[in-house]
C-alpha cells in the first residue's frame, strides 16, 4: 500500500481516485473546486479544497510524506506546471504529471516531473490498434518495442497444440496464456490445444506481431 498525494480531480483524476481506492491505496485529493473534491470522498482517504499553486499550502500537506505525487490537471497547463515545480522543490519523492502534448512534457520534466503519463494519446493509440482489427481485443504497451495482445485464436490454430504451432520458434512471440469466458487460464504447456471460443495473451516485439497477427 502506497500513500498518495492526487492534485486535479476532474473526470481523468476522478477515475484515478477510484482506482488507486479499488486498490487499496492511501489517498489524499486536492482540487480547487468543491464540487469535484465532494465527489471524489467516498473514494480517498483524505480530501481538500486548495490551490496547488499555492506553496504554503502544498506545504501543509507534507508533500514529502507522500510515496508518490501525481498532478493529474488537465485544463489549465500553468498550474500544472507551477504545481509540479513546486512538489519538488518541497521535497516530493516522486512527481507524475498529466501531458497532452510533447511541448508540455518538456516543460514538465525541465520542471520537476520525474515521468510523463499522456491518457489522452495512449487511449487514442488503444482504441486504433483495438478496432482497427476484428480480432484483437485488447492491447497493452509494454516500451517503444514491445507489447501484449489479447487475439482470437486463428482459425487454421483451432485443434493445434501450442508446441505445434510454435509460434516462439517462428516469431519471436510468447503465448502467456489462454482465456476462455472471461477467466483466463495461465498453466499452459506446449500440450495445451487451441480451442474455438477461445483467446490467447501473447507477447512479443510490436513488429513481430504485426506480422504474425496481421495487425
Amino acid at each position: 500500500m502506497k500513500s498518495i498525494l492526487l492534485i486535479g480531480l476532474g473526470r481523468f483524476g476522478k477515475h484515478i481516485a477510484m482506482d488507486l481506492s479499488q486498490l487499496g491505496h492511501q489517498v489524499m485529493a486536492i482540487d480547487k473546486v468543491e464540487d469535484r473534491v465532494n465527489a471524489v470522498l467516498p473514494f480517498v482517504t483524505n480530501a481538500q479544497i486548495g490551490d496547488s499553486t499555492n506553496a504554503d499550502f502544498l506545504e501543509s500537506l507534507g508533500t514529502r510524506n507522500f510515496d508518490v505525487c501525481i498532478v493529474a490537471i488537465g485544463n489549465d497547463f500553468q498550474s500544472s506546471l507551477e504545481t509540479t515545480s513546486l512538489l519538488k522543490e518541497l521535497g516530493a519523492k516522486l512527481v507524475v504529471s498529466r501531458a497532452s502534448r510533447d511541448v508540455q512534457a518538456k516543460f514538465l520534466l525541465r520542471n520537476g516531473a520525474d515521468e510523463v503519463v499522456y491518457p489522452e494519446r495512449q487511449l487514442a493509440k488503444w482504441t486504433a490498434i483495438r478496432y482497427s482489427a476484428d480480432h484483437i481485443l485488447d492491447y497493452m504497451e509494454l516500451d517503444g518495442d514491445h507489447a501484449i495482445f489479447e487475439v482470437q485464436i486463428p482459425r487454421e490454430w483451432i485443434g493445434r497444440t501450442i508446441g505445434k504451432i510454435d509460434i516462439r520458434k517462428k516469431y519471436n512471440i510468447n503465448i502467456m496464456g489462454v482465456k476462455k469466458n472471461g477467466k483466463l487460464d495461465l498453466a499452459i504447456t506446449p500440450d495445451t490445444v487451441m480451442a474455438e471460443g477461445e483467446t490467447i495473451m501473447v507477447l512479443g516485439r510490436f513488429r513481430d506481431l504485426q506480422k504474425c497477427f496481421h495487425i
